[in-house]
């Protein structure tokens, strides 16, 4: 133990380099993940409102499971299934072979599944609330179908799904702390490290809850300013 300004500062004596190191590992698994959950979620929405009956099956039995889930059995099932699953396929071509799967592709999996399944709830609200009007507009003027939807519906479709994936980036901000359960060295984990060796533990989780808290502050400022950006102009 020693005192605060030392347990608190950079170097050998200090553990604000790992506690730097584990924010780094916290943004940079959200970060990574956003795009995989919104690519995944616009597409599970445009199954979930297809023409087609397997479509839309596949589209609500993915989101039943991944909402359904725990966040944390999710990241089990895919940091520890995945890995026995790849050893007992290449143990069929090699018996002495050994596989490990990496924490954070795993963390940026479970974790882009998770979002993906409540992101696509979002978007397939988004797209309820464009007009058909828009769709057949586009269409009575030449556009092909894909061009009505980057042109036409997409714009709308992000202004009016922002604020919900906003709060699901919130959510997936807070969700990258359980990847310290598989040994991620996220900002949890190092605070939890730091608070179980100096017996300070009052100190590095209330410093744990600081940033968590200025990371929510920033993310609400980006996201604000967003939406200003792409909402309509007001006069």
């Amino acid at each position: 133990m020693g005192s605060v300004s030392t347990l608190l500062s950079w170097g050998a004596e200090g553990w604000l380099d790992d506690i730097a190191f584990g924010v780094l590992v916290t943004v940079g698994l959200a970060v990574a993940t956003l795009p995989v959950g919104l690519v995944a979620g616009f597409f599970v929405a445009l199954a979930k409102q297809s023409d087609e009956p397997s479509m839309r099956l596949a589209g609500n039995v993915y989101t039943t499971i991944f909402r359904g889930l725990p966040e944390l059995l999710t990241l089990f099932l895919v940091y520890f299934g995945v890995q026995i699953a790849l050893q007992n396929t290449i143990r069929l071509f090699h018996p002495d072979a050994t596989i490990a799967v990496n924490s954070f592709v795993s963390g940026i999996v479970a974790l882009g599944a998770v979002f993906s399944s409540y992101a696509s709830e979002v978007f397939l609200s988004a797209f309820r609330a464009v007009p058909r009007g828009q769709y057949e507009g586009g269409l009575s003027i030449g556009l092909s179908n894909a061009q009505t939807m980057r042109l036409v519906v997409l714009p709308q479709l992000i202004r009016i799904a922002l604020p919900g994936l906003g709060n699901q980036w919130m959510v997936l901000l807070k969700d990258t702390a359980l990847v310290s359960a598989i040994g991620l060295g996220d900002l949890l984990r190092q605070s939890y490290i730091a608070a179980r060796v100096t017996q300070e533990a009052f100190l590095f989780y209330g410093l744990a809850i600081l940033i968590y808290l200025g990371l929510a502050i920033v993310s609400s400022f980006f996201i604000r300013t967003v939406e200003r950006s792409v909402g309509p102009s007001t006069r």
